[in-house]
């Protein structure tokens, strides 16, 4: 894939991901390392829980969003480098078994007006299960490079 410079970046690009299966061990193992909540570690606590039935980690979705933006046309030169992310949110669970797609699109372009090589996309990246429901939604801020060419230095 080519790297994509700020000007190659225009309000209103989409994309999206491949997609992957979620299985009730990914979850687990997850939980147990970063958030063992028992809803996302046992199945019975999980069904007592407000979820219902096991669900993974919203942190979990979060790190498989990242992945799967990483392996899409989301190409900015210099890689994806986040500089924050606003409107953080997961409107419903992942559940083992699901099938989870990015779908993204860029809703600003801005120059850097302080520093000329560079400046700012903002990409909203929505996280879809197979039933075309949201799981996850968030508007990444990323700094990406521009296509400048230096100024030619004159020999003295």
């Amino acid at each position: 894939m080519t790297a994509r410079y700020l000007e190659e970046f225009a309000v209103g690009q989409t994309w999206g991901s491949r997609t992957v299966r979620i299985d009730e061990q990914q979850i687990k193992v997850f939980a147990e390392q970063f958030d063992p909540q028992p809803f996302h570690l046992d199945d019975k606590a999980a069904c007592q829980s407000l979820f219902g039935g096991l669900a993974a980690s919203g942190w979990h979705t979060a790190a498989i969003t990242m992945r799967l933006l990483v392996e899409s046309e989301v190409t900015p030169a210099g890689g994806i480098l986040g500089v924050g992310v606003d409107e953080l949110r997961w409107p419903r669970p992942v559940r083992p078994g699901d099938e989870l797609h990015v779908e993204s699109e860029v809703v600003e372009v801005r120059p850097s007006e302080s520093r000329p090589n560079q400046g700012l996309i903002r990409v909203r990246a929505t996280t879809l299960n197979q039933n075309g429901q949201a799981v996850q939604v968030f508007v990444a801020n990323l700094l990406v490079a521009r296509r400048t060419s230096l100024p030619e230095k004159s020999e003295a």
